[in-house]
């Protein structure tokens, strides 16, 4: 298919942090195959330049750089590569997040705004620098992924990525409506339990092994079993797309129905 043909795509956090893909990677491939030019962006530059070595092995094209993506200076760089290269951006895709341990009283200041920074204050500076191009084009599309845990409490005691997601959550639907009548949207979307490298690096150490961690998570599923990368991928291909061109404002999310059930905490 070709819903990405004559676009180009920046994605942050596109990059894997271990073998196999994780959300931003499948994504960042996902668009690429369809027919997009992709900038894969990641503080790791190996990462980013593996993301594109995957995509220009099936015939696609891109860029790949690195970036810090609470530093506005990295991000404006990119950026203005971007331009340099493509001469415009059509989506933007921010896919960088972290988690940090810690409930209120226990987390510490440093955790709490790191986590800010990263999950929330990354997605205000990439906007900053991205909306204006969008405005000039009269079009444009943003896809912030954001978590199952913005909206229902986990089990994982990490308040300031709870926080953080539920932040970004609003500030989606901030720009929805700010730029609707622009002919840019904006849609945010809520992975639920995934097995993805990110999550076997951040969150293994509340099970006893690997096995337990993958058994507990995919109970917890209506569907029995978690996520992958691509899940997320396909979903923010969609909202990107045209075939979405009336969505704009929505967290969606991608989580086999865990939204809907009544409990949902995949330490239990």
């Amino acid at each position: 298919m070709d819903r990405m043909k004559n676009k180009v795509v920046l994605v942050f956090g596109a990059g894997s942090v271990g073998p196999g893909f994780g959300n931003g990677k499948a994504a960042a491939v996902a668009y690429a195959r369809e027919g997009g030019s992709v900038v894969c962006v990641d503080v790791n530059l190996d990462a980013a330049r593996n993301t594109l070595e995957v995509i220009e092995s099936e015939g696609g094209a891109g860029l790949a750089l690195a970036a810090d993506v609470t530093k506005s200076a990295d991000i404006a760089a990119v950026v203005e590569k971007t331009m340099e290269r493509f001469g415009r951006i059509d989506v933007l895709h921010n896919n960088v997040g972290i988690n940090a341990p810690g409930g209120a009283a226990e987390a510490t200041e440093e955790s709490w705004r790191r986590v800010m920074d990263v999950n929330l204050t990354s997605a205000f500076l990439t906007c900053k620098a991205v909306l204006p191009i969008m405005e000039r084009q009269g079009s444009g599309a943003i896809i912030n992924i954001s978590s199952l845990a913005s909206i229902r409490w986990t089990g994982y005691p990490y308040v300031s990525y709870y926080a953080s997601k539920a932040a970004l959550n609003h500030f989606t639907r901030a720009i929805a409506i700010e730029y609707a009548a622009k002919g840019i949207r904006a849609n945010a979307i809520l992975p639920g339990v995934m097995d993805t490298p990110h999550i076997q690096k951040q969150i293994s150490g509340y099970y006893g092994s690997s096995e337990e961690m993958k058994a507990k998570r995919d109970a917890l599923s209506p569907m029995k079993r978690q996520g992958d990368g691509w899940d997320i991928a396909w979903a923010s291909v969609f909202l990107a797309s045209d075939e979405a061109k009336y969505i704009t404002g929505v967290e969606l999310p991608v989580d086999g129905g865990l939204h809907v059930t009544v409990s949902g905490s995949v330490t239990s």
